[in-house]
């Protein structure tokens, strides 16, 4: 089994309590948000090496590392194969910045959006534009709802009542 898989099958296991599965996740966030604060210090920076250097690097243990791996990976400029990574395959942590912050907005994860390592990367005002393109990104619009006495939208002519509203 690899890593990835171990990692998602703990992380998102069916069979765990939900009071486990709690305090699992709390405890990596908090890991999670230590790394984001190194990572974000210095952004420019690309932060390469196997899996089990990067754990060591960044005090986590290899599962958490892979976890780490598989939340960022959307975020980088080229994907990490993470699908099949072990412990020595060598990753990048080469990631966009603005991709970043989108996607910690999306994943409604405020206490890493919010970091205060962000102000120096982006003024208030980008960070406002970023947020909102984020949200912007999964909001659904519908369409204009056709009325039963409207033209129906086929195109036959027909009102919508006498066409494809039957």
């Amino acid at each position: 089994m690899g890593l990835l898989e171990t990692w998602r099958e703990t992380a998102y296991s069916k069979e765990t309590d939900k009071k486990t599965l709690t305090k699992f996740w709390s405890e990596y966030f908090v890991l999670e948000k230590k790394v984001y604060q190194k990572l974000l210090a210095d952004p420019e920076a690309v932060v390469t090496g196997t899996v089990k250097e990067l754990a060591e690097r960044f005090e986590l243990s290899v599962m958490e590392m892979t976890g780490f791996l598989d939340g960022i990976n959307d975020s980088l400029k080229m994907p990490n194969p993470i699908e099949e990574m072990d412990e020595d395959t060598v990753v990048s942590l080469d990631f966009d910045t603005e991709k970043l912050y989108k996607n910690m907005v999306d994943a409604k994860a405020d206490w890493l959006y919010g970091l205060p390592e962000w102000e120096t990367i982006f003024d208030e005002e980008k960070r406002n534009a970023l947020y909102r393109e984020a949200k912007r990104m999964n909001t659904i619009v519908k369409g204009k709802k056709v009325g039963r006495n409207d033209p129906c939208p086929c195109g036959s002519g027909k009102k919508y009542k006498y066409c494809c509203g039957r």
